[in-house]
């Protein structure tokens, strides 16, 4: 495995551009390009599930995105030191009948010194919403660099 830059200890710029990366790749919803930045053996803490290693990883994600359509997700830096990064962030899905939801969460991530994540810690609340509640409207895919971030967005 190769380094992914930027590498620990971070800055608040790199800790930021850390943390685009990562929305960028989660809104891709490509499973194999999102486990890429992850350790062989990552640790993993996501609502009730646990997993240990990349593949585990993989085929969570794989369930996760099968099961929340038109995903699309926003993250914020909210603190950084050495090798660790704490984000927030929110995201909008539907389920297959169609109902609507905005999930809220935090994660704390702790890198190697390659710049592979290590352990992430994430929790995370779903809240209903209506169609019509919706915040994130682009296109799928990469949030567009004149999107509003979480702050600007009252969330």
């Amino acid at each position: 495995m190769t380094a992914k830059p930027p590498l620990p200890p971070f800055t608040a710029q790199t800790a930021a551009q850390k943390v685009r990366m990562a929305e960028d790749a989660w809104n891709s919803r490509d499973p194999d390009r999102v486990v890429q930045v992850y350790t062989e053996d990552t640790r993993w803490r996501n609502r009730a599930e646990f997993p240990v290693g990349r593949e585990a990883v993989r085929a969570l994600l794989q369930r996760k995105w099968a099961r929340e359509l038109d995903y699309r997700l926003v993250k914020d830096l909210w603190a950084f030191g050495e090798n660790r990064i704490a984000v927030r962030f929110a995201y909008e899905w539907h389920d297959d009948s169609g109902h609507w939801y905005r999930s809220y969460g935090n994660e704390n991530w702790e890198f190697d010194a390659d710049g592979l994540m290590q352990r992430r810690f994430a929790s995370i609340n779903d809240l209903p919403i209506a169609e019509a509640d919706r915040r994130f409207h682009w296109p799928l895919g990469r949030r567009p660099d004149d999107h509003p971030g979480l702050e600007a967005l009252g969330l």
